[in-house]
């Protein structure tokens, strides 16, 4: 068990980092350019989750998220107790990550972001981006699992693009990033809705994707 939180612990730790630091960066470096900063920002994090999900898959399953976890423990394929560890693991690992990411690049650890992003737009994009996650994950787990990592990597590469709210599909990233001034933040008065918004997409995954996904007779 213990081998198993502390890869859910660095995996999602070091994804914050690629997260906000790339978005600190990208900033610094894109003059002002957002569709670069963005650009260069999707391609890190879709990079890095490539190269996590390979490495700590095979310890803990490499969920890194708190919809990814309750959606194997609605489908039974983990205890809720372990959930919960892991969903609590998930959240404290992602705000040490964004407080890395600021250190690294000598900024104050603690900030309070004031980023807004609301409205139903956004709400939408969040369904769709989370929804689409567990479809991605649940697909490749079905049909190619040796090829998920890249598959969720690219995934979303693509949704910080075609969604709305540049896809956080994540409650511990989207709790994390409350705590960054940068690129990457999210205005605590935003989160409520984002967090929502994620969950529901989960449930809907939960009932759809078990009789999509499942074996033939």
């Amino acid at each position: 068990m213990m081998r198993r939180l502390t890869a859910e612990f660095l995996g999602t730790a070091l994804l914050l980092v690629a997260v906000v630091g790339s978005g600190i960066m990208a900033e610094r470096l894109a003059g002002g350019n957002m569709a670069i900063a963005l650009l260069a920002n999707a391609l890190a994090t879709g990079a890095a989750l490539v190269v996590l999900i390979t490495i700590f898959a095979p310890l803990s399953g490499a969920h890194f998220n708190p919809c990814v976890t309750l959606y194997a423990a609605l489908g039974k394929q983990m205890p809720w107790r372990m959930a919960a560890l892991y969903i609590c693991m998930q959240v404290a690992a992602a705000v040490t990550g964004v407080w890395l990411a600021h250190a690294m690049f000598a900024l104050p650890v603690l900030q309070l972001s004031t980023h807004l992003r609301d409205g139903p737009p956004q709400w939408l994009a969040e369904v769709l981006a989370t929804f689409g996650l567990l479809l991605t994950i649940a697909g490749a787990v079905r049909f190619a699992p040796a090829t998920t990592p890249m598959l969720v990597g690219l995934y979303i590469t693509g949704a910080d693009w075609f969604t709305a709210s540049t896809s956080f599909a994540n409650p511990a990233v989207t709790l994390a990033r409350m705590l960054s001034d940068t690129f990457a933040g999210i205005a605590p008065s935003s989160v409520p809705g984002f967090i929502a918004a994620q969950l529901l997409a989960t449930l809907a995954a939960w009932r759809i994707l078990p009789w999509l996904f499942a074996p033939r007779d």
